[in-house]
């Protein structure tokens, strides 16, 4: 059955499940870039990722990409982050930031003119991907979408309160999420 042909309102948790989660672990490849993606809770999850990963050497620099403006702060998601990022000792010599993008495949047309004007397509073999894992299907191919064949992709997947694997099912933000970001997916 062709991932099309899935009735988003219906579907059964395994098959939630295996569009969400099946094969997205890390397989500790090095990389040319750290994209992470922006979100209202990246300051808690993904940039401590990303930090972790730029300072195992895994890549020379950090791609931050974000333009909303969460209530209480007054910077947009991509600034906040990388304003993060210095304060744990990145060098901002090694951060680039996309801060207009409202979503995720915005997220990917917007930091595609970064990277092409900051590093240059044609020398990017293999991007890390840092996002939560229940959106890192999405953002993964929204990237094989849109930027050159010849990328590679190392998921490096994060977990929050209400969308891990083993819980997501357990609670209503979790289950409400997973199927709204599957009938993404799908639609």
């Amino acid at each position: 059955m062709l991932l099309s042909e899935f009735n988003p309102e219906n579907m059964p948790q395994n098959h939630i499940d295996s569009i969400l989660f099946n094969n997205l672990v890390d397989d500790g490849s090095k990389g040319d870039v750290i994209f992470v993606f922006g979100s209202q809770k990246s300051l808690k999850y993904r940039v401590p990722e990303a930090i972790k990963l730029y300072k195992q050497n895994r890549a020379p620099r950090i791609l931050f990409s974000g333009g909303m403006q969460w209530d209480g702060h007054s910077e947009v998601e991509a600034k906040m982050m990388r304003e993060e990022a210095i304060k744990q000792g990145i060098s901002k010599d090694d951060i680039l930031i996309e801060p207009l993008s409202k979503y995720t495949k915005e997220n990917v047309l917007f930091s595609s003119e970064v990277l092409e004007s900051s590093i240059g397509s044609a020398n990017i073999q293999r991007i890390l991907i840092v996002t939560t894992a229940y959106h890192m299907r999405r953002c993964h191919l929204t990237l094989m979408t849109f930027l050159p064949d010849s990328i590679s992709y190392t998921f490096c997947p994060v977990n929050d309160e209400d969308t891990r694997r083993d819980t997501l099912f357990m609670n209503e933000i979790g289950t409400a999420r997973v199927r709204e970001e599957c009938k993404k997916i799908i639609t």
